[in-house]
């Protein structure tokens, strides 16, 4: 196990955010972890585990010890006439992991194409797209912790999920290193268009029967049209997270915005689209030197080249004052800041 000083950044965060590390070590078995751990002159409370860089935003040198999870592994637990249960390596690419539950015929990932970062970040963050999160296919994880080196199993009521969220990003944060997730995919798919514009991708496709190799393959198409590649132009997808309102509070904007997009979450709550509001601010395309708001999604925050985190934070800060402003509603960032 090689711990690293003084370690350049750059090519750990999709942002490309030129900081260091004081300390780093790739993690590439549960064994390089427990090394660590037991290391006396590494500190667990300064530790950052890294999976793909895909949701954080550095906004200065980490003056600590950064752990990249490159833990793989694909593994058949057990399966029934119904259901699989799949074992995987929390540093895993997430979207390799999706097409290759695609090719065995497994759904109930595939809306989820094309999302960056890494199997262990998934359960984290809870990601979700197109009316699919990963809570509805989650079996349970495994993962370390940090101040004692031992290793729990955390159920879906443990994870605590939620919109974006899950225990791991509150109560458990920066306690653990998730290090296997357990599946649970549908041998027989059930596809979900229930998005409009994936309906509307496929029918602009000619498919009228979608497998879930179709939902991937609409849902592809559509995140390359409106997102930025990373590898092109730094950043880290949807910044803030879309906001939930009360419905009469919603009811009283729409008769200023009559054309205000919301979606239902029950009947007292309405979701408000983060980046429909940005756009009325007038920030999509916005550029200042090196930083900006991509020019076909108002949710993405870009470095053109050469930005640095701070510059990043305070335009965010500004797209949230202007929010709250013009409309009374407080945006909260997705991404994490460090």
């Amino acid at each position: 196990m090689v711990i690293r000083q003084d370690v350049s950044l750059r090519n750990y965060n999709t942002f490309g955010i030129e900081v260091k590390a004081s300390n780093m070590a790739l993690v590439d078995q549960e064994s390089d972890l427990s090394a660590i751990l037991q290391n006396e002159a590494v500190d667990y409370r300064s530790i950052l585990v890294l999976g793909g860089g895909s949701n954080i935003l550095f906004s200065g040198d980490y003056q600590g010890m950064v752990l990249k999870n490159n833990i793989l592994g694909r593994e058949l637990l057990k399966e029934d006439s119904e259901y699989v249960w799949i074992r995987l390596g929390a540093g895993e690419n997430w979207h390799r992991v999706v097409l290759w539950a695609i090719e065995q015929g497994w759904g109930g990932i595939e809306n989820l194409s094309l999302i960056p970062g890494t199997m262990g970040a998934a359960p984290m963050q809870n990601i979700g797209a197109y009316g699919v999160e990963i809570c509805s296919v989650f079996e349970s994880l495994e993962a370390v912790e940090l101040a004692t080196g031992k290793l729990h199993k955390f159920t879906a009521a443990a994870c605590d999920f939620g919109y974006r969220y899950s225990a791991f990003k509150g109560p458990f944060k920066g306690q653990f290193m998730i290090t296997r997730v357990i599946l649970r995919l549908r041998k027989q798919p059930i596809v979900n268009i229930s998005y409009g514009a994936v309906a509307q991708t496929l029918e602009q496709m000619g498919v009228k029967q979608p497998t879930i190799r179709d939902i991937s393959k609409a849902i592809i198409r559509i995140r390359e049209q409106k997102l930025p590649d990373p590898e092109k132009i730094g950043n880290a997808g949807s910044f803030f997270k879309n906001p939930t309102i009360d419905r009469e509070f919603y009811q009283t904007l729409k008769t200023e915005y009559t054309n205000i997009p919301s979606y239902p979450i029950n009947d007292n709550l309405v979701k408000i689209p983060a980046a429909w509001l940005i756009e009325q601010c007038q920030w999509k395309g916005f550029r200042k030197g090196p930083i900006g708001v991509h020019k076909n999604q108002a949710l993405v925050l870009v470095n053109h080249g050469g930005a640095q985190g701070p510059d990043l934070v305070q335009l965010s800060q500004e797209i949230q004052a202007s929010v709250t402003s013009r409309f009374g509603i407080d945006l909260v960032p997705e991404v994490n800041i460090v």
